[in-house]
């Protein structure tokens, strides 16, 4: 859950490179991470400096999002969202976040027991997060990669096996029924595909829009039936119209970023 209003690109690049991007007074650094990119898509980083209220925009992959006020730490997970909502923003507080890929899996906390949720995690005295019942020291920006090798050693952090899925659903005689196969990809993803595509769809969208691209090449690129189709995936998916994406809405809204075509946002 990272928050963007009007943003003017610093610096972008690839997986490898990092990206940072000004919001009146939030300032968003987000990059990839030498970990295995099947487990964790992206990494951000962000200090609010005032009280807000920000709209969220749907997604589909889950959030570890750590929170520092005035030296407390918060932790926890948040899982798939299936439209646009709205939610506080706490002053002199510093954000940071871990995008997992689509599928994923945080023991004990599938993405399925968490859709439109959030679940929190202890923090001890010392300032460890309680995860899988063991302490762990909390990340940085920097160190994210170790965090999520320990998590991965540990059996906690399980990637996704949406490949097999997709694999033998491209094979219909070959091995399960299409019905039990949109059971698993429900399972693991909390979704079904069509809400996948429709989320990813729309934020991809959004993204396309605050670009600078005309609604035209919308509708054309991403294969939405019209200007009125896409105006109610905007406004159901992110919770703002594309003339509010274009002009740069200072309204504070979820950080938009999509850094492959595959499912995952």
């Amino acid at each position: 859950m990272a928050w963007v209003a009007g943003t003017r690109s610093l610096r972008s690049g690839n997986l490898s490179s990092w990206r940072i991007e000004e919001v009146m007074v939030l300032r968003f650094e987000h990059r990839g991470t030498e970990t295995d990119a099947t487990v964790v898509d992206r990494v951000w980083r962000t200090r609010s400096d005032a009280e807000d209220t920000m709209t969220s925009a749907a997604r589909t992959c889950c959030h570890l999002i750590l929170s520092w006020t005035q030296g407390r730490l918060l932790a926890g997970l948040r899982g798939p969202e299936t439209r646009a909502s709205s939610a506080p923003v706490p002053p002199d507080t510093e954000f940071l976040g871990v995008r997992f890929a689509l599928g994923t899996v945080l023991r004990p906390h599938p993405p399925a027991s968490i859709i439109d949720g959030y679940v929190p995690f202890p923090v001890t005295d010392t300032g460890r997060i309680v995860v899988g019942g063991e302490d762990w020291e909390a990340p940085t920006f920097e160190n994210v990669g170790q965090f999520v090798r320990r998590l991965q050693d540990a059996g906690l952090l399980v990637g996704s096996r949406l490949g097999d899925e997709e694999y033998a659903a491209e094979r219909p005689g070959a091995g399960p029924t299409e019905r039990t196969l949109q059971r698993r990809y429900r399972a693991i993803t909390g979704l079904s595909r069509t809400a996948v595509t429709q989320i990813d769809r729309a934020n991809a969208a959004a993204t396309m829009l605050r670009n600078g691209h005309d609604w035209r090449k919308v509708v054309e690129t991403l294969g939405f039936f019209d200007q009125a189709h896409l105006a109610h995936a905007l406004r159901r998916y992110v919770g703002r119209t594309a003339r509010e994406l274009q002009t740069g809405d200072h309204a504070a809204m979820s950080f938009l970023y999509k850094t492959h075509s595959g499912p995952g946002s």
